[in-house]
């Protein structure tokens, strides 16, 4: 029983500590993968109304990033020499970098891509219904005698 208390306390200070910090990294490589999308599919003239909204993607999964890399450098995690993030030093770490980036950033870039395609349907629903409310009624005119 012990040692499992004794693992779970360990894991949560190393989490606090900061030992795994690349999750950041996860949402900046589909915020430039969606980046590219965007500017050929703007350049190709596609219409959908999820390109068209994907500068709304593009700018949560951009400051996002940006946060948690900031976030990252303010707590020592993330240095100006190499290796740049400070638990890929050696195989172990990195090890546990790549399993916390696979489970965190993954987790986090889905969320925020979900979270835009219920904006963008919510959206268009609403799009939608305000159409049909400003089509006036057709209505025969009455005839006075």
């Amino acid at each position: 029983m012990r040692s499992k208390i004794s693992y779970y306390l360990i894991n949560i200070h190393v989490f606090q500590e900061g030992l795994f910090m690349a999750c950041f990294l996860v949402p900046t490589g589909e915020a430039i993968v969606t980046t590219v999308i965007k500017h050929v599919a703007d350049k190709k003239g596609f219409e959908s109304p999820f390109i068209k909204r994907m500068n709304w993607l593009n700018n949560m999964l951009w400051g996002g990033s940006a946060l948690l890399a900031f976030e990252h450098v303010w707590h020592g995690e993330v240095t100006p020499w190499f290796p740049f993030l400070t638990n890929a030093a050696t195989p172990e770490q990195a090890s546990e970098m790549l399993h916390e980036m696979a489970v965190n950033g993954v987790a986090m870039a889905v969320l925020v891509t979900l979270a835009w395609i219920a904006m963008v349907s919510i959206s268009i629903s609403v799009s939608k219904k305000s159409i049909k409310a400003e089509k006036p009624s057709i209505v025969p005119e009455s005839k006075e005698a």
